[in-house]
């Protein structure tokens, strides 16, 4: 029955009992005072009519009830006739199997939440992605390639089908730090391309770079995934969540830039991909999107969580001023920096491609390069003894990760075009001369003369040309 038939019948009911009582207690009253004057005798007599009125209203009232309830189960009866005469019988041994298949379903979790039985579910993007990639092909891709070919290749097209021109070392530097960290810092002044750089790397790989413009209040990692809805019971599924996901099924190279990263403390919004992303097993890089799980959920989404998957790079662009915060080491050291400073000379291109390129294939060409292309004795003992001379003058230390980046990002250079001490210049003043602006600038402008001739005496008069030119930067501003 209805709830609101069931509300209106208990109220029938009650107002029967009420009425019932009180014509009794009326009916005897007026036999006791039968002798009383006429007017009080007639009030008495329009008062129990009155209530035996509004008895007979209720009684008609559940009448109706019922009535209308009868209507209603036998047309609902009639459709669950029809409907089974469409069907036809039931087999007896089908019913016996059902009944057998009823009495081995175990009960429940309590944990779960009793909306999951409802139809809908709470990620509809997601669940939009399980589909399509069930009833997609494989896909094809064009993995015969080296890295030198992808720098030349990137670097084509960026200025024929895009009119984006860099430099080939700084392109060479781009992709020889996606082989030693997910996370790239772009720094320098407006306009140098540095959102567009990420961007035609996605174009180039034919499956576009994902843009998400960071906004200065943001403080957590819902403020990139989304966030659960209470009153509309959905997840507010960010395009960022959504790539995080179609990234767990395909090979394909994902490319997320952080737009204006550091107008909000990244040490905030983006504290979990950090801590994740430093875990060395991939596939323990569990990112929380919601606290509980439904049946309804995505295939991929287990107990609330996602993992972070491995063929995803996440691109910042830092601009250094007034409006934005400063990078702390913890994410410098975590990243790999590449400084566009300037705009590269336009130049004329005949014929330029793009290429889909695997993941699986990319980290095969970058382990290839760090096996051939290692650092070779005499460079691993001159970036030790600067490694000591930075620790007794500054109190700076390499430390293992810096170490390790080092002997992973040297090789690919390498194998993308570079030359050994040009790598090994550029990792060294992006991520251990910077460490100089932290101490007393006073102490170490004082001491910049005996650097330079020291970093001169190691490596040559004409190596290191970057670590020099950086050091009397730090001279300048000091």
């Amino acid at each position: 029955m209805n709830k609101k038939y069931k509300h209106i019948l208990t109220f029938s009911l009650i107002m029967i009992v009420i009425m019932s009582v009180l014509l009794i207690v009326s009916i005897y009253n007026q036999k006791q005072f039968i002798d009383e004057n006429e007017t009080a005798s007639n009030a008495k007599i329009i008062y129990i009519l009155v209530t035996a009125f509004l008895l007979a209203s209720s009684i008609f009232s559940i009448l109706i009830i019922l009535i209308k309830n009868h209507k209603k189960t036998t047309k609902k009866a009639m459709r669950m006739s029809h409907k089974t005469k469409k069907v036809g019988p039931i087999k007896n041994e089908l019913i016996a199997k059902y009944q057998k298949e009823d009495k081995n379903i175990v009960k429940e979790d309590t944990n779960k939440s009793s909306l999951e039985t409802s139809s809908d579910n709470r990620f509809s993007m997601l669940c939009k992605i399980d589909e399509e990639i069930e009833n997609s092909g494989p896909m094809s891709f064009e993995d015969e390639t080296t890295l030198s070919q992808i720098c030349e290749e990137f670097r084509l097209y960026s200025a024929d089908k895009l009119k984006l021109y860099y430099d080939i070392e700084d392109i060479r530097r781009f992709i020889a730090g996606l082989s030693v960290t997910r996370i790239i810092i772009l720094q320098g002044m407006s306009g140098t391309g540095k959102t567009s750089l990420a961007y035609a790397f996605g174009k180039y790989l034919k499956n576009d770079t994902t843009v998400v413009p960071i906004q200065p209040m943001w403080k957590e990692r819902t403020d990139l995934i989304g966030y659960y809805n209470e009153f509309t019971r959905k997840f507010n599924e960010t395009t960022l969540l959504q790539k995080i996901y179609e990234a767990n099924y395909l090979d394909k190279i994902y490319i997320t830039v952080l737009d204006e990263m550091n107008i909000a403390r990244i040490e905030y919004y983006f504290a979990e991909f950090l801590s994740l992303l430093e875990l060395p097993d991939y596939n323990k890089r569990y990112l929380d999107v919601v606290s509980d799980e439904w049946n309804t959920d995505p295939k991929l989404l287990q107990k609330g969580r996602i993992i972070l998957p491995k063929n995803m790079w996440f691109i910042g662009t830092a601009n250094n001023d007034d409006s934005t915060f400063a990078i702390s080491d913890k994410v410098y050291d975590r990243a790999m920096v590449l400084n566009l400073d300037k705009k590269a000379t336009p130049f004329r291109v005949k014929e330029s491609n793009q290429r889909m390129l695997s993941e699986t294939k990319f980290e095969e060409l970058i382990k290839k390069a760090q096996k051939v292309y290692k650092i070779t004795e005499r460079n691993l003992r001159r970036i030790k003894t600067i490694d000591k001379y930075l620790t007794d003058k500054y109190q700076i230390t390499f430390g293992n990760r810096i170490m390790q980046q080092i002997k992973n990002y040297v090789p690919v250079m390498i194998a993308c075009g570079g030359s050994e001490l040009g790598a090994i210049d550029d990792i060294l003043s992006k991520k251990v001369l910077r460490k100089l602006e932290t101490k007393n600038m006073v102490y170490v402008k004082s001491t910049i003369p005996d650097l330079i001739s020291f970093i001169e005496e190691l490596f040559g008069e004409e190596e290191m040309l970057l670590c020099k030119e950086y050091i009397k930067q730090i001279e300048i501003n000091a």
